[in-house]
């Protein structure tokens, strides 16, 4: 007989059982909610609702069914879920002394809290993995600090820039998602056990002995929002979703400048193929791939977003449909993490095509300008106008630069040595002077990314010291009365 339909349902329809089943992802939970099982027993037994012996004999039933892992279980359909599969178990084991671990308690609290300890786990792999990947993307840029390049506005040459001072910039941009998971971090590290189907218990259980024992934080002081609220799921796959984009827009750069018409970086072998009919080819598919792969993780988050937008308060069976999509978010951006590492990693870095683009097409107009401004006193928006005539003259008549500036310049009446006209046209000279908070001269390069790898050290830290707090939890749960 199914446990839990008892003697109020008829047996469950096999197709029925097989439709309505979770059983296919609740291996994320398995280890949670074994964890979770513990934590509630040593409570019910601390305030005197279980006896010490009953609890000793469900709790060391549950160490079993730990070490013998989500794979040897009997994943009947017909059992719902985890949580059954798992009581039914324990039942094989140590009897009906099993049917009191579920007193003061619901699946519906038990599952909000199964999925705030897997995720948070979860969320710490992918922060260690960004982490890695942004420190060795500040030792990069401090490599590159020199490397002149052009810098794109609408894809067409805008300044020249270092190629250290790119590398920063998503260094900057993923430090901010890292800020985001920490924050995430904080609204799904709470308990909601103890809220019970959407109001409480009539026990007197211990929600703070139970939010300690599994090293929670805090505790949603709502019973109806403790079982009803999957927001920081949504949390989760928006803060995915956003550094998704970041890091779709540096597998777009690797694919673009790639690419023989740029050429200024190359993608290693290990992350590209060749074509089945053109043997010259050599296609930059994995970052090809995390583009689309990024992208289902947006759909993900829509797809959450309109499960949860309609439901009405507290439980619905809704929520369990959720729950594949943030875990399928999670593994694509783990994976994902690892192959845009490793492609920045081993990038070959084209140094003279770099420059020969930054010295072509003018991108040092910019400086001219400004120069014009300093030496001559004139408003930027006149200067601004003078170089676009002296750009405009240059490409028509397909002249020197600095000859038609000189004849622009002494018709406008105005005075600019020829050294200075030199210096504000060379690329070099130009990052140098961009020496200010967050510019692309080598020195402030160099500055910065030292700044980076103290905020990077910084989160490294706290993400270690959240990893051993949860080990920690473990460790105290799986040798309750083993001491």
């Amino acid at each position: 007989m199914n446990i839990l339909r008892g003697k109020r349902l008829k047996e469950v329809k096999e197709e029925v059982a097989r439709y309505t089943t979770s059983l296919s992802f609740d291996k994320e939970i398995f280890e949670s909610d074994i964890l979770c099982d513990i934590a509630h027993t040593f409570m019910l037994y601390k305030v005197g609702i279980l006896k010490e012996d009953e609890a000793k004999k469900i709790i060391e039933g549950l160490k079993e069914i730990y070490k013998k892992g989500y794979e040897n279980l009997n994943l009947d359909p017909s059992l719902d879920d985890i949580h059954m599969v798992i009581e039914n178990e324990l039942h094989k084991l140590v009897g009906d002394v099993a049917g009191k671990m579920h007193t003061g308690r619901s699946r519906n609290d038990q599952v909000a809290t199964d999925l705030r300890l897997a995720l948070r786990e979860k969320l710490l792999e992918i922060l260690e993995l960004l982490l890695r990947m942004l420190k060795d993307l500040t030792e990069k840029a401090e490599e590159y600090k020199d490397v002149v390049t052009v810098g794109y506005t609408h894809l067409q040459h805008a300044q020249p820039i270092t190629y250290g001072h790119l590398l920063l910039s998503y260094v900057s941009s993923i430090l901010r998602d890292v800020e985001r998971l920490l924050d995430c971090y904080k609204r799904v590290n709470i308990s909601p056990l103890g809220c019970g189907a959407l109001a409480t218990t009539g026990f007197k259980i211990d929600r703070e002995l139970t939010k300690e024992l599994l090293g929670f934080d805090d505790l949603i002081k709502n019973s109806i929002d403790g079982v009803a609220t999957r927001d920081f799921i949504l949390e989760t796959l928006s803060s995915l979703s956003i550094l998704g984009t970041n890091l779709s827009k540096i597998c777009e750069e690797l694919i673009l400048f790639s690419t023989y018409e740029f050429n200024t970086i190359e993608i290693a072998d290990e992350y590209c193929s060749t074509s089945s009919i053109m043997p010259q080819k050599k296609n930059p598919d994995v970052a090809e791939i995390a583009r689309a792969k990024l992208s289902s993780i947006n759909g993900n988050l829509v797809t959450a977003l309109t499960i949860l937008k309609a439901l009405p308060n507290a439980y619905n069976r809704d929520l369990q449909e959720l729950t594949p999509y943030l875990w399928d978010s999670i593994y694509k951006m783990r994976d994902t993490i690892k192959m845009v590492h490793g492609m920045l990693k081993t990038l070959k870095i084209n140094k003279e095509r770099m420059e020969e683009l930054a010295k072509s097409n003018y991108s040092t107009a910019t400086e001219l300008a400004d120069t014009l401004v300093r030496e001559t006193g004139i408003s930027f928006r006149k200067a601004h106008n003078i170089v676009g005539e002296i750009v405009r003259k240059s490409i028509e008549e397909k002249r020197d630069i600095i000859e038609v500036a000189k004849e622009v310049l002494r018709h406008y009446q105005l005075e600019v040595s020829e050294d200075s006209l030199k210096k504000a046209l060379d690329v070099h000279e130009n990052v140098k002077l961009r020496g200010i908070i967050g510019g692309p001269a080598p020195k402030e390069v160099e500055e910065r990314a030292k700044e980076f790898k103290e905020i990077i050290e910084k989160y490294k830290e706290e993400v270690e010291e959240k990893k051993e707090k949860i080990e920690k939890v473990k460790e105290n749960l799986l040798n309750i009365f083993s001491r």
